[in-house]
């Protein structure tokens, strides 16, 4: 493993864009306090009503330049058609042992798009496989080293879910907006001119839900916005004065 690949925090989600919706204020925030972020989309989108996987693409770039990301990568899975299975598992052990993050975030286990949860669930049984010593994967020639992070995080993406923490993400919310609109395609945008249907998300009130959302979760913690993660397991703190 090359040290200079490790990362603090790895997103690992299923289109692009659901990093930036679910967690983008997340990561501005600790790219600022210095730590090393990356995101891995496991699809280009394909199915998507709008756009293409090329201008997804490019979009995605676009967004990883304005959060600050050490490293964004595709693992051209299936677009609707992957599976939590052996050969997909393996490809998502690949990365978190290349990347060996401390904490990983997920999509939602349950969500409106069947992609997410089928995604959560990938991911979840992914983190674990991926600290077996005894399943081998290999990089550029080297096997890799086991890994298990020490903390797994749940977007809250559509479907309203309680989380189990906020982040406060105040100082970054215009910031994650940008994020958000680099997806020209996908979000809505007065000067995009394809000739394609409207959806769900390219609707100009989508973004002041995903807003709506982030002013309640703020307000639980006072703050402004803030955005919510669900945790498979119960998490402790050693200091109650640090807790908001």
């Amino acid at each position: 493993m090359k040290e200079n690949n490790k990362l603090d925090i790895l997103v690992i989600a299923v289109h692009p864009d659901d990093a930036e919706l679910g967690c983008g204020g997340t990561i501005l925030k600790h790219v600022s306090m210095g730590r090393k972020v990356g995101v891995v989309d496991l699809t280009r989108g394909e199915l998507g009503t709008r756009g293409t996987p090329e201008t997804r693409g490019m979009e995605a770039l676009d967004a990883a330049r304005i959060l600050g990301l050490s490293v964004r990568e595709n693992l051209g899975l299936r677009d609707g058609f992957f599976r939590n299975d052996e050969s997909h598992q393996l490809k998502v052990i690949q990365v978190i042992r290349k990347y060996r993050p401390e904490i990983i975030i997920s999509n939602a286990l349950h969500d409106r798009h069947p992609d997410h949860g089928r995604a959560g669930d990938l991911i979840n049984d992914s983190v674990f496989l991926a600290g077996l010593r005894k399943i081998e994967t290999i990089e550029e020639d080297s096997t890799q080293v086991p890994h298990r992070a020490r903390l797994v995080l749940q977007l809250i993406q559509d479907y309203y879910i309680k989380p189990d923490i906020v982040v406060d993400i105040s100082d970054h919310w215009e910031k994650k907006v940008d994020a958000i609109k680099a997806f020209q395609s996908q979000f809505f945008n007065s000067t995009y001119k394809e000739n394609e249907p409207e959806t769900y998300i390219s609707k100009p009130d989508f973004l002041e839900y995903i807003e709506g959302r982030a002013r309640e979760y703020g307000k639980y913690i006072g703050a402004t916005h803030a955005e919510g993660f669900t945790c498979r397991r119960l998490l402790g703190v050693d200091d109650l004065f640090v807790l908001k």
